[in-house]
This record gives C-alpha cells, sequence and structure tokens, in this order.
C-alpha cells in the first residue's frame, strides 16, 4: 500500500493531478512540499493561461530553494487556488486536497497515461531517494 493517495496521478516532477472528467486539478506531492522546507511564497499562471505538459505553471519560493511547477498535462487553467496566495501554509498542511494549485481542463486525456499510479511514484522517490 503507497504513502501517497492512491486517487490521484502523478508527475516525475513531484506534480498530482485529480482527474475529473476533462478537469484535472493539480498540485505538488508531500515529497516535494517537504523537500522544500518552510514555503514563504507561491506564484501561478492565471486563469485562461495555456500550459502545456511538462512545462511551466508557476513557482514555490521556500526557505531552502525555488521549485518550479511542472504541469503534468496540457490544457487551458480554468480555476487558481488564490487562497494560496494567502496562505501557503496549506500546501505544507493538506498538500492533496486545500494544497491544490490550479485546475486544468485538459486537452488530450491520452497524458494522463504519461502519469503514475501512487504505487509507481513511491517506487520512483525510492530511486530518486536511493540516488542521493
Amino acid at each position: 500500500m503507497s504513502a501517497y493517495p492512491d486517487d490521484l496521478l502523478y508527475s516525475r516532477d513531484h506534480t498530482w493531478a485529480r482527474v475529473d472528467d476533462t478537469v484535472i486539478t493539480v498540485g505538488i506531492t508531500d515529497f516535494a512540499q517537504e523537500n522544500l522546507g518552510d514555503i514563504i511564497s507561491i506564484e501561478l499562471y492565471p486563469v485562461d493561461s495555456h500550459v502545456k505538459q511538462g512545462e511551466l505553471f508557476g513557482v514555490v519560493e521556500s526557505a531552502k530553494t525555488t521549485m518550479e511547477l511542472i504541469s503534468p498535462v496540457s490544457g487551458y487553467i480554468v480555476s487558481v487556488n488564490e487562497d494560496l496566495f494567502d496562505d501557503v501554509g496549506a500546501l505544507e498542511c493538506d498538500a492533496y486536497d486545500t494544497g491544490w494549485m490550479i485546475a486544468v481542463e485538459i486537452n488530450d486525456l491520452g497524458e494522463l497515461d504519461d502519469l503514475l499510479d501512487a504505487d509507481a511514484y513511491e517506487e520512483y522517490i525510492e530511486q530518486v531517494e536511493g540516488r542521493r
């Protein structure tokens, strides 16, 4: 059993995707936020911006580093979690619920095949950790 929610899909860039028909809600994984440490700020592309799978949709800044946020899917941003601008702590407290970042109307559902399920993501994390 994975330590990551099994109703989500995951990218190797440490973002998660919650599929609801053609709208994909996106956030960062616990692994990513734990490695960031104390998060200071977040910048996200606005609603109606087009994002591409594997390309930037925002940036998270922490006391330790800056993380580029890489979109797991392509499409137009239909919603942005503006609450994060006032309370980035939601990322640390609840990365998979109140810590969501953007919602994207996906162009091609086939892109979901490029993402990992919870068990495969956990295996990927173990490989990454083993290389450090």
